[in-house]
């Protein structure tokens, strides 16, 4: 009976005249194959997960176990050498022979994770699936930044921020405990307001406040695994007086022109001459090389023994 060949899975088999279907199972025992009920996994952070590897055929009583992480450039062992490894050491363990369970997940989990297994037999078949766990963090209180007061027809810009949900995070706003939508002109409740809402920046943008644009303003940032609020803040939108703008002008125009013309009557009476410059006839000048010295029998002064004409 001349030889016989097959492929399967890629190999190539020699099957043997005298008993081929012995051939077959005996080459096939050694061959591993594993597949993972949840490719995609997504938990919450500080929730538990398990990471799906099944060996589905071999016939090794001992195959060789091995999960590794793969982090951007990086990759590390998570189990090796029959125990767990790395930063998952004391929360994580492996579930039937293969599978890895997580305690305590942290956004830092978050990575492509691969089970590779090896049957240990003479061929050394191996095989290997990549599992991509996402661990969803829940937002926390948003900064909001919202001005206190606007004048009628100016500009406006309310902020809102959240830097640690993950997914990125959602805004919306609400004023007076209404939430607004992106488009004010998409709603007719808001036909009088002019704004914008950028809802993945965060960023209410008002063209041009009106009166009705005041009230309480906040924030909500949102993602799938949970939202947070900022507290409330006021916003005014008051009246701009002209008429009282362009008094208040012309008051200060007046007040300092009165001041410069009391300088200048002051200047001119001499209020601000220094009478020490001149001569005093209390103070008489002294000639160069005069001594006065008064007395009481002869006046005022005397002149010294000293003088000389």
């Amino acid at each position: 009976m001349p030889t016989m060949f097959m492929v399967i899975n890629g190999y190539h088999l020699v099957l043997a005249p005298q008993d081929p279907i012995t051939l077959i199972i005996g080459c096939l025992i050694g061959a591993v194959n594993l597949k993972s009920i949840n490719r995609t996994p997504v938990v919450q952070e500080f929730e538990s997960v398990e990471l799906s590897c099944i060996i589905t055929d071999t016939q090794t009583n001992d195959p060789r176990i091995e999960w590794k992480k793969i982090h951007g450039d990086q990759t590390s062992y998570v189990f090796f050498d029959n125990k767990i490894q790395g930063d998952l050491a004391g929360r994580a363990e492996l579930l039937g022979k293969t599978s890895l369970k997580i305690w305590n997940v942290t956004r830092r989990d978050s990575a492509l994770y691969r089970c590779e297994v090896v049957a240990r037999n003479d061929r050394k078949e191996i095989d290997e699936i990549v599992i991509e766990l996402t661990v969803q963090v829940k937002p926390v209180t948003p900064v909001c930044r919202v001005p206190k007061a606007v004048p009628v027809g100016k500009s406006a810009t309310l902020h809102c921020q959240e830097s640690e949900g993950s997914p990125r995070p959602h805004y919306s706003w609400y004023r007076n405990d209404m939430p607004l939508p992106t488009d004010s002109r998409a709603n007719p409740k808001f036909r009088n307001s002019s704004f914008l809402l950028n809802f993945q920046t965060g960023t209410l943008v008002f063209n041009a406040v009106h009166k009705e644009d005041s009230g309480q303003y906040y924030c909500i940032a949102s993602n799938d695994a949970g939202s947070a609020r900022c507290e409330e803040q006021e916003m005014e939108v008051y009246d701009l007086n002209i008429g009282g703008i362009i008094g208040g002008v012309l008051v200060v125009l007046v007040v300092l022109a009165l001041i410069t013309v009391g300088i200048c009557c002051a200047y001119r009476r001499g209020y601000f001459i220094n009478k020490q410059d001149g001569e005093s006839y209390k103070n008489p000048g002294k000639a160069d090389g005069v001594n006065y010295i008064r007395t009481d029998d002869e006046g005022d002064f005397r002149h010294k023994s000293s003088f000389v004409i």
